[in-house]
């Protein structure tokens, strides 16, 4: 796929991948667009990005969708390209006492966000010549991480949903691209560098991470692997239970009280 001379929409794009990937399609040649629900930073982007067009927007929030779209195909008509990145990630101890409405905040922002995304904006896509859908998943969408169950849980049903996409959409223009995230050191991974176990040294910066993304989707490779992901998939296939015995480390103390569990 060309990525020049596009018009694109990113969700989340003030801060990590969204912001890699804004600075980067502007280089190429082609119209950003980029939403955050923090207005402050959207306006800190515009000086960093001054190319770049800015919308207050929350993915969570179903007319906040219905607004965005009437804003974005009336001012932006050309749009061709959505990259569903805003995401949100928690450390949670389900034994600890949570509001019912919040435990689930991961899955309005990273699953129901992306879905009602794509629901709003597929019929003005779908009358492209050419046209792509990005969901930026997670490593974690393989596999199990259970310090941080509701995001895993998100982003495993966000795979599933990409996948059926992309078959529902084949007699369409519309392309649909999996981003397989590594972790990273950007904002959503903050939270995790002093948990107990968790090892910093095996997270991959942004700007190499959506360098891959961007060579995948100019080669039509569907699904993206960066860095050892491209490896580690293949790990988790054949030993799941030895995946969960490690992750299951990260965080033991906060969930166990203990340093080492066995699974």
């Amino acid at each position: 796929m060309k990525l020049e001379n596009n018009t694109i929409l990113i969700t989340g794009g003030t801060s990590g991948f969204g912001l890699e990937f804004a600075s980067r399609l502007l280089k190429l040649g082609n119209t950003v667009i980029i939403t955050g629900r923090n207005l402050q930073k959207l306006h800190e982007t515009k000086l960093q990005l001054p190319a770049v067009h800015i919308i207050q927007s929350d993915v969570s929030k179903a007319e906040d969708i219905e607004a965005l779209y009437d804003q974005v195909v009336t001012k932006f008509p050309d749009l061709n390209i959505l990259i569903n990145n805003a995401g949100e990630m928690r450390k949670l101890v389900l034994h600890d006492g949570h509001d019912l409405q919040d435990i689930t905040r991961e899955v309005e922002i990273n699953l129901m966000g992306p879905i009602r995304m794509v629901q709003q904006f597929l019929p003005h896509l779908k009358k492209k010549k050419t046209a792509a859908i990005l969901n930026v998943t997670s490593g974690i969408a393989l596999m199990f991480f259970p310090l941080a169950p509701v995001y895993s849980a998100s982003k495993s049903g966000l795979r599933s949903y990409t996948q059926s996409l992309r078959v529902q959409v084949k007699n369409t223009a519309i392309k649909v691209f999996e981003l397989v995230a590594p972790g990273s050191p950007t904002p959503l991974n903050d939270k995790f560098r002093d948990v107990d176990g968790f090892n910093p040294k095996m997270l991959m910066p942004a700007d190499k991470i959506i360098d891959a993304a961007i060579r995948g989707m100019q080669k039509d490779k569907y699904e993206i692997y960066p860095g050892l992901m491209n490896v580690f998939r293949y790990i988790i296939r054949l030993a799941p239970g030895l995946l969960l015995s490690m992750t299951s480390k990260i965080g033991a103390k906060d969930m166990y009280g203990s340093k080492i569990v066995s699974i």
